[in-house]
Order: structure tokens, then C-alpha cells, then sequence
């Protein structure tokens, strides 16, 4: 598979990344992740600039889960339980993640790209749950703009030692979900905050 993306992106480039990411987030199986490092490692290598590969990656994850959450709203929960198993989406993940959403809603809008298996169903629960398109937008672009950012500066970072990454994430992964829940929560509290002071 990473020898596909990297024929992708050689060949494409910043277009490559865009087309990727949306078949990540669509529920592809592409390992979105270790893209993203990938990409950050061609920017440590000078074949690639910082921001345009950060721009590229967040408009691809953008169009992605935009694509999502309209499925969503059109097609509804039938749709996702009938076709979800053809992209590894399954019942089961359906299942848990309708729970994880009922509990934590656009906070799991903004946290979900950094947890397996979520960032593929988050979206279409959104729109299957008719969630307003600016409460969606709000939380899901947010996310999609941290999660690019954070794993390409990771590639780009690391360098040589850029597939490597997977090790990393096993060994620190806890405390990278903690800081950034922590962050999130904070985003959060400080945005239904301003909705009650603004009203």
C-alpha cells in the first residue's frame, strides 16, 4: 500500500495527498496516518513545502468528511450499515461509535481523527443525527486541521526515522490522547462558553 501512495504523491504531488485523504476519510483502507508522516518526511527532504503539504492534507480530510456527513444527511443510517462493510466500516465499529457520539457528540468530532475506526463513521453519524452544518463544521475542520498538522510536523520531525512511527505512537500514544483531550476539552468549555456569553 505505501508504495501505491508514494507513487501517488510522486507522481501528483500536493494533488496526490488531496485525492488520498479524501478516500482516507471516506472510509478507504488507507493508512492516513502514516501518509501524512510520509508527506512530512518529503517536506524534511526539501521535496515538498511545509505549509502547502499542511494545506494539501487539510483540504483532502476537509472534503473527505464534508463528503461524510452529506451521506449522512441524505442516506441516513441504512445506507452506512449496507455499504460501510465494503470500506471496513463495520456493524460493530457503527455500534460503538453511535454510543462514543451520543455521549461526547462534537467533542468526538474533534478528537475522532486520532482514534481508529472513528474518523471514518464520526461524520456520517452527524449528519445521520441531523447536526447543523456550522456545529459540524466548527468541530470536524478544527480537527481535521490539528490531526494534519500534528502528524506531518511528526514526519517531518523524525526524518530518517519517519517510519518509525508506528513504535512511537505505541509508546506515547497515551499521553498524545491525554494532551490532546485535555487541549480539546479546554476548546470545548471555551466555545459553549461564548455561546452563552454571546446570546
Amino acid at each position: 500500500m505505501m508504495q501505491h501512495l508514494s507513487g501517488l504523491i510522486g507522481h501528483y504531488g500536493y494533488f496526490g495527498i488531496f485525492i488520498a485523504l479524501i478516500g482516507g476519510i471516506v472510509g478507504l483502507p488507507i493508512p492516513d496516518e502514516v501518509l501524512l508522516t510520509y508527506v512530512g518526511y518529503n517536506v524534511y527532504q526539501g521535496n515538498m513545502n511545509y505549509l502547502l503539504a499542511i494545506l494539501s492534507a487539510f483540504f483532502g480530510a476537509f472534503g473527505g468528511i464534508t463528503l461524510s456527513y452529506l451521506l449522512g444527511v441524505k442516506l441516513g443510517l441504512p445506507f452506512l450499515k449496507k455499504f460501510g462493510p465494503k470500506f471496513h466500516i463495520t456493524e460493530e465499529r457503527v455500534e460503538r461509535t453511535r454510543k462514543l457520539f451520543a455521549k461526547y457528540g462534537p467533542f468526538l468530532l474533534l478528537i475522532g481523527y486520532f482514534i481508529p475506526g472513528v474518523r471514518h463513521i464520526v461524520a456520517y453519524l452527524s449528519g445521520i443525527n441531523g447536526y447543523k452544518y456550522k456545529k459540524f463544521a466548527l468541530f470536524a475542520y478544527a480537527g481535521a486541521f490539528i490531526w494534519c498538522f500534528t502528524f506531518i510536523t511528526l514526519g517531518r520531525t523524525l526524518g530518517e526515522n519517519w517510519m518509525h512511527v508506528g513504535a512511537y505512537l505505541s509508546r506515547y500514544s497515551i499521553y498524545v490522547i491525554m494532551l490532546f483531550a485535555v487541549t480539546c476539552l479546554l476548546y470545548f468549555t471555551y466555545w459553549r462558553r461564548s455561546r452563552v456569553f454571546g446570546k
